[in-house]
Formats: C-alpha cells, sequence, structure tokens
C-alpha cells in the first residue's frame, strides 16, 4: 500500500514520540524488531539476529535478542539489561523474624550478591530475576539438588554435605529463628520491599555506599580522564568569553525513563547565604519525561548538617529547599523517613518536595499498585498521602520537616536572614563512622599528599 505524503509525516512522527523501551502491548503494532546479518558460530553461514529494546513490568527495561540460521538449525536467545547503572551501590540487610518477611518481593540484577550470614552462605551474582526472599532460598535448594542422585555415587561423602545443608535452608522457611538476609548491588538497581512504606522498616537497613574501583571494573566502568589542562577550573572563563554563570550548557543524554536519547540543559546558579549549585534539567519529547536534579558545585563539608523546619502557614511551604542526593528527609508527627538517594538531588519549594514525595509513593512505585498489594498496605498509603494534603493545605499545623545531610550540602530557605530563623533550627554536627564510609570518606588518603 503506497502512502501519501501527508501520511508519511504523521507516521514518521508518531515513530519519533514512541519511546526506545516500550511496554509490550496489544495496541502497539510496531514493536520495532531490529533484524541484522551476523555469523553463525555453529557452521559459520550468515544467520539472522533480531534484537528487541523492551520493558519487563515492575523491573527495567531489557534488550531481547534472539538468533536462528536456516542452514543448520542453530538457535540461541539472552536477555541484557538496558539500564544504567546507579552513581552508587546499595546495601540491604533485612532481619527475617517471622514468616511473613519471607513473602518480601526482591528485584535481583545480575550483579547482585546474596548473603546469609548465618549459614556463611553467598549466592554469587548471576542471573536477574523478580521473586521474593523465600523464591531466592528455593532457587538455592534447587541448584544444589542438582545431579545429587549422580553425586551420591560418585562423591556419597559431598553429597551427604549437601543434604544436611539443603535442611538448613529448608528450616530458614519456617522462620523459627530469627536470620539476617543480605542483598548487595554495586550497580544500584537491586531492590528488597518495605511492606511498611511509607513509614521505616525497623529491622530493613538500606545503605548506599561508593564503589571501590574493582567494583568499577567488573561493572565495565572506564577510568576517570582528564579533558582539561590541570590549571584550569571548570566553570571558569577560558579566554574565549565562556562563564559558567551566564550560560546555560547542553549536552546529549538518555532518558531514565524509556532510554530514548534526550537533551539535557545544565547551569551554575549562586545561592543567597549558601553556596553555588549546579542544576541539571532533563526533558523527553519521546514519553514527555521530566526531572531535574541538583549536585553541589563544591566539595563534601567538614561538618553534617541537620535542618529541622516547623511548618504552620502557606509561607512555609513556599520556602525554597535545596535536597542533595545524599541527604535524608524525615516527618516524625508522620513516622516517615526517606533514604539517602531517594528522588536524586531537587531544587524546588518545601510543597514541591513533599507534592514529588506523595507522588513517588502513589503513582510510581510498582511494588505499590496493582491486584497484588495488600489492602493493608493500601489503606496505610491512603492515610499518609491524605496526611501529606492535610499539610499542604494548611489543615495540619506545628508538623516537622527534617532535612539531614551529611555531606552538609543541602539547604532550606531562612525568611529571616541573615537573622535567625524561630522556625527553622540549623544544627552542624561531626559525622559518624558510617555516615563517613557512606560517603567514601574512610577510604580517601591524604598522607603526604601534594597539590600540582
Amino acid at each position: 500500500m503506497k502512502m501519501s505524503g501527508s501520511e508519511e509525516v504523521i507516521a514518521s512522527s508518531d515513530t519519533l514520540t514512541k519511546p526506545l523501551f516500550r511496554e509490550i502491548t496489544a495496541e502497539d503494532y510496531d514493536p520495532e524488531i531490529t533484524e541484522m546479518e551476523s555469523l553463525c558460530m555453529n557452521c559459520e553461514k550468515q544467520g539472522i539476529t533480531r534484537i528487541f529494546l523492551t520493558k519487563i513490568p515492575f523491573f527495567r527495561e531489557v534488550i531481547v535478542s534472539s538468533f536462528a540460521c536456516d542452514y543448520c538449525g542453530n538457535k540461541n536467545a539472552e536477555l541484557q539489561p538496558g539500564g544504567t547503572i546507579q552513581d552508587r551501590g546499595v546495601a540491604y540487610k533485612l532481619n527475617v523474624t517471622k514468616t511473613k518477611d519471607l513473602n518480601r518481593q526482591v528485584v535481583k540484577t545480575e550483579h547482585a550478591v546474596v548473603k546469609i550470614p548465618k549459614l556463611d552462605f553467598e549466592i554469587s551474582a548471576g542471573k536477574s530475576c523478580i521473586t521474593t526472599i523465600e523464591g531466592v532460598i528455593n532457587n538455592a535448594i534447587e541448584g544444589l539438588e542438582q545431579q545429587q542422585e549422580q553425586r551420591k555415587m560418585e562423591h556419597p561423602d559431598v553429597a551427604l554435605r549437601i543434604e544436611e545443608f539443603v535442611k538448613k535452608l529448608q528450616e530458614l522457611k519456617l522462620a523459627q529463628e530469627p536470620f539476617q538476609f543480605i542483598l548487595d548491588d554495586p550497580s544500584g538497581n537491586s531492590f528488597l520491599e518495605n511492606p511498611h512504606a511509607p513509614n521505616k522498616d525497623p529491622e530493613l537497613v538500606v545503605a548506599h555506599y561508593a564503589r571501590t574501583r574493582q567494583q568499577d571494573l567488573e561493572l565495565g566502568i572506564p577510568e576517570e580522564t582528564e579533558s582539561a589542562p590541570n590549571n584550569q577550573v571548570i566553570g571558569q572563563d577560558d579566554g574565549e568569553g565562556f562563564n559558567s554563570q551566564n550560560e546555560v550548557l547542553n549536552f546529549q543524554t538518555n532518558c531514565p525513563r524509556c532510554g530514548s536519547p534526550c537533551d539535557t540543559h545544565m547551569k551554575v546558579v549562586n545561592i543567597p547565604h549558601f553556596k553555588e549549585v549546579v542544576i541539571m534539567a532533563t526533558n523527553c519529547d519521546k514519553c514527555g519525561h521530566r526531572d531535574n536534579e541538583v549536585k553541589s558545585a563544591g566539595g563534601i563539608e567538614e561538618l553534617g548538617q541537620r535542618m529541622e523546619l516547623i511548618i504552620n502557614t502557606q509561607e512555609d511551604l513556599s520556602r525554597d529547599v535545596l535536597k542533595s542526593e545524599l541527604a535524608t528527609l524525615s516527618i516524625p508527627e508522620l513516622d516517615f523517613e526517606m533514604e539517602m538517594g531517594t528522588l536524586g538531588g531537587k531544587f524546588t519549594t518545601i510543597e514541591g518536595l513533599l507534592m514529588d514525595v506523595k507522588n513517588q509513593l502513589k503513582d510510581l512505585n510498582p511494588f505499590l499498585q496493582g491486584d497484588s498489594t495488600e489492602a493493608q498496605v493500601n489503606e496505610k498509603l491512603k492515610n499518609f498521602c491524605q496526611n501529606v494534603e492535610d499539610i499542604l493545605s494548611c489543615k495540619r499545623q506545628g508538623t516537622r520537616f527534617v532535612l539531614d545531610d551529611p555531606s552538609g550540602n543541602s539547604f532550606i530557605q531562612s525568611l529571616c536572614a541573615p537573622d535567625p530563623d524561630p522556625q527553622l533550627n540549623i544544627t552542624r554536627y561531626t559525622r559518624t563512622w558510617e555516615q563517613n564510609e557512606a560517603l567514601g570518606l574512610n577510604d580517601m588518603k591524604t598522607e603526604n599528599y601534594e597539590e600540582h
């Protein structure tokens, strides 16, 4: 069928608006499967490789590829991750005390390692999967029981020890005695469900950490190279009229939601009574995703900073707030705490940050949606969102908004600056060893360091 010129323009326009990674739906008549010739490793003739970019619900973007050779009949299929590696690794430590804890959902990437210290047991990095804690244990049991009959005949002592260890794994599923479940992922893309969300789980500890150089190499991250002369400061006038304070830089990135190429705009902004920050805004024309992120233009401060604001009026909700990616947010009256790294860096208002928290929990969290979610969790989430709405409408007054940043790079606007603000309490403190570890400061060696 031949299309007219206007129909061709419409078709090309529809193609441009489609995201790079799309969910498989019945309405998508053109899934855009890429076909190419490639060498068959079996008969060394040309076969066909098909590549499809898609999304796995509740998980992430993946690249599905298949190969078929018409000459020898050789076929192969594999799945590779298509998402990005996070800036920091993540480690989940859960104390399993009851059988209900075994039903927590687990997203494990191919880079993640699972540990059960009680049994001195470790599942090394391997295949990606979406399962539960009980499912992880069952998969481990199935793997150990493979070829067990043959092992009994050839190596009976080894088979006996494996049987004894499998019994210990079976006992873990009864949860008669507490044990610790650790999920450690240097890529930062794994996840362990918190059924108490949006409240903090006292049995679950989430830690974000700086990767080692060896971990970066294992993830395929190349070493950083110096792109500017050693004596040139980034953002300084280079003699050609560039000034970071007056210029907006544009560069190509991939959309964090659909993976399509898009533009990111970056500018250095000086916040009064604080410091310079770098604001980056991303707008995707394919899926409509819009996002902004803020990073400090300086280094980590010598002391951490805790800011507590009492919200009473609409004027308090209109205060500017800078939340760095390392800051934690808590609302004691709602028994709510947001871990380090959640929502990334933000430069917005108190009202805008609370709206982002509500939207993240209500609309963007796949583990709190669908018919598989427990009614109790849905009711708790509904009550929390209503309490946030009461704060935004000033029906609920005297609520404490606490921003704790161990790097000291967060900021809440003072309405009385430079004089003290009676509603804003700022405390500077010395970081703990754990906080320095999360910031990667414990591994920094400054002895005999010379500046060139």
